[in-house]
């Protein structure tokens, strides 16, 4: 009756060297994650939580760009609010390589940011991009796709996107339509021009669009040389690119000190509508290593392992769970004994202030109780 469960393998931490000592990573942890509320809120979100496994999120996304990059010269740009779990949660990144985004500006300044701290250390430095929040089943895999990615983008000549295969017509991602290949970079792996972007689709356009063979789900998943999108900054968003120039010759502290007005400034725009759907020498390296966005409770629950009866539970050490005729359900705990009789594709988020219960297929429209809480200026529970 008392269940903890792991429902993912925890990959080893390793320290291994980076095969190229050009390579830096940043990691994106600004975001909220408001499916996931209760449990991801505005002080603790979804990047921070142990929704798939006894690490967090964050943690678990480190631990695997560590298998390419040294933790020396990964990168975290982050909320000034949550620079502090950044540095208790990965004490192995060195302190001043954590930046603290005064506001949010969305992926284009975050991305153009951490690229040009990486360039202020290493003017010839390839940067692998990678959010805190995603979930792979097949890190052997991704390593090997990261490489391959990050030895075109040494090249200067391109900016690669890995473009992740689909495996089923999801509405919630932007889809990338490839053209010619135009290289073999590795042992089944091709590099592809990019045709075009759609953002999220409806059901029947998705499945039209996986018939094709054609398109990938956009994962925001960027490798580049600092150069090239530097000079990608120049071509397509030059105020931007006016803006933060100067941060490549500074110090770090001198990097961080110009953050503020620099933030004040800068427009709040996506890396997609930038610089993807911009950028003639965009190319994209399919990536099927069991990704998946943890967007919602049900990916959660899709993701998670399953007992007996179909139920996925997650406990805190001491909670406990409880079931009768209950089956195919998410039951995420807070340290208190959770019971359910006769339920059927349903969450129960049991949270301190907080349970949420909904059935699984509305597991999308939690954002709206979160938006209902806004209106009302009920800010404790967001």
């Amino acid at each position: 009756m008392s269940i903890s469960l792991k429902q993912f393998k925890i990959f080893s931490k390793s320290n291994a060297k980076p095969n190229n000592p050009h390579y830096w990573g940043v990691i994106l942890a600004g975001g909220g994650g408001t499916r996931l509320w209760p449990k991801s809120r505005n002080k603790t979100p979804k990047q921070f939580l142990k929704l798939t496994s006894t690490d967090t999120m964050m943690q678990i996304a480190a631990n695997r760009l560590n298998k390419v990059v040294d933790w020396n010269k990964m990168i975290v740009v982050t909320n000034k609010l949550y620079t502090e779990e950044v540095r208790a949660q990965l004490p192995q990144i060195p302190q001043e390589n954590i930046i603290a985004e005064p506001e949010k500006k969305d992926t284009a300044l975050a991305m153009l940011v951490g690229s040009l701290y990486a360039k202020s250390k290493d003017t010839e430095a390839v940067v692998i991009n990678a959010a805190s929040d995603h979930v792979l089943t097949d890190e052997k895999e991704y390593v090997k796709v990261i490489k391959a990615a990050a030895k075109i983008a040494e090249r200067k000549e391109h900016i690669v996107t890995v473009g992740i295969t689909p495996t089923r017509p999801a509405t919630g991602f932007g889809y990338i339509k490839i053209a010619e290949d135009i290289e073999k970079v590795a042992p089944g792996l091709s590099v592809f021009r990019v045709e075009s972007f759609t953002e999220k689709p409806n059901k029947s356009t998705a499945s039209g669009f996986i018939s094709t063979g054609k398109y990938y789900w956009n994962a925001n998943m960027y490798v580049w040389s600092a150069y090239a999108i530097e000079r990608a900054f120049f071509k397509h968003m030059p105020a931007m690119y006016e803006l933060t120039k100067k941060l490549s010759s500074l110090s770090s502290r001198q990097f961080h000190n110009n953050l503020n007005y620099i933030y004040k400034k800068a427009e709040s725009i996506s890396i997609d509508y930038a610089i993807s759907e911009k950028a003639a020498n965009l190319v994209l390296i399919p990536g099927d290593f069991g990704w998946d966005d943890v967007g919602d409770w049900k990916v959660v629950y899709d993701l998670g392992k399953k007992n007996k009866d179909g139920n996925v539970i997650i406990t805190q050490t001491d909670g406990e769970a409880l079931s009768e005729d209950t089956h195919d359900c998410l039951i995420h705990g807070n340290g208190r004994l959770v019971a359910t009789v006769g339920l059927r594709d349903m969450i129960v988020v049991d949270t301190n202030e907080i349970l949420l219960i909904a059935p699984m297929n509305k597991s999308q429209e939690v954002k709206k109780l979160v938006e209902k809480l806004k209106e009302r200026g009920e800010k404790k529970y967001l």
